[in-house]
């Protein structure tokens, strides 16, 4: 997991792939750069002779933050309880469309893959904190069961259980993804329809069994509860565009695939991300609260 040693360039070598694992883990950047911030922080306070004892640093860093994560996890439900509408992970841009950042940032050290796509990591909100973590550290981050024991505190094979568990829940939930430029195509056609507010043109784009869920976290305008069903979200969709004069949509990466963002004035107002099945859409997930967006309108 990291490099022997006890030089700092040893641990803050390692500060990229504890964003990756964090983010996964939590799916919010800002918590999961708090929670390295923390694993750090123990790191540093250690006395230098305690420091000299570990062997892989990246390994006792990569153990702390799991520690962590696992804390946050839960405490999330009972915070979560008090959040106001659905709770969302933090989407995440594209680095390439932030502008020329200088890599200090936590999402430009973000590996793009179907790890962070916004369907799996609504699949992981669903599981308990210790599947989560095993699965993620596991089939996402190839990590032994025997160093994710030391993590929850666990066996190994309490681990792979857990782990198992989570894969099952992964893969009764995925459908298979589309080629990403028929994904391209079809978003694209989402936002000419949901542009020019034509109800029809949507409902045929949208699986009648669509759902639309939105998060503005009590900090912008959003649907409470899930919107339900084809129909109803081309309506829905049409109506925001109604109320939302000099709004401007683009195609956008949204946690590493075809998206849409509506912003006014350069300032990103909102994301849209898509679930896709069969050449239509399947989900809609929209984050709008300010606090989750504050890395798509930033600008090196």
């Amino acid at each position: 997991m990291g490099t022997a040693g006890t030089s700092t360039d040893a641990t803050v070598g390692e500060r990229r792939q504890l964003i990756n694992v964090a983010y996964r883990l939590l799916g919010s950047l800002a918590e999961a750069e708090d929670a390295v911030q923390e694993a750090y922080a123990r790191w540093y306070a250690l006395p230098t002779g305690r420091q000299e004892e570990i062997v892989s640093p990246g390994a006792w860093l990569t153990t702390v933050t799991g520690r962590i994560c696992l804390d946050v996890l839960g405490s999330a439900r009972a915070r979560r309880e008090r959040y106001v509408g659905a709770w969302l992970p933090e989407p995440l841009p594209d680095r390439t469309e932030r502008g020329h950042g200088s890599g200090a940032d936590p999402a430009d050290q973000m590996v793009l893959d179907e790890s962070v796509g916004m369907a799996f990591l609504v699949v992981l909100e669903s599981m308990t904190p210790a599947e989560r973590v095993a699965f993620v550290l596991h089939d996402v981050f190839r990590y032994p069961f025997a160093e994710i024991a030391g993590i929850l505190r666990r066996t190994p094979a309490a681990c792979k259980q857990l782990a198992a568990s989570a894969r099952r829940r992964v893969r009764a939930a995925r459908a298979p993804a589309p080629a990403p430029a028929a994904q391209a195509d079809l978003v694209r056609q989402v936002k000419e329809a949901w542009a020019a507010k034509d109800i029809a043109a949507l409902v045929d784009l949208l699986d009648p069994a669509a759902v639309m869920t939105a998060d503005g976290g009590g900090r912008a305008g959003a649907a409470l509860r899930p919107v339900e069903g084809g129909e109803r979200i081309a309506r829905y969709m049409a109506g925001i565009a109604e109320k939302a004069p000099g709004l401007e949509l683009l195609e956008r990466s949204v946690n590493g695939a075809p998206g849409l963002v509506a912003q006014r004035a350069g300032v990103v107002l909102t994301v849209a991300a898509f679930d896709l099945a069969e050449g239509r859409v399947a989900r809609i997930w929209v984050v709008r609260n300010p606090e989750k967006l504050r890395w798509w309108s930033r600008r090196e």
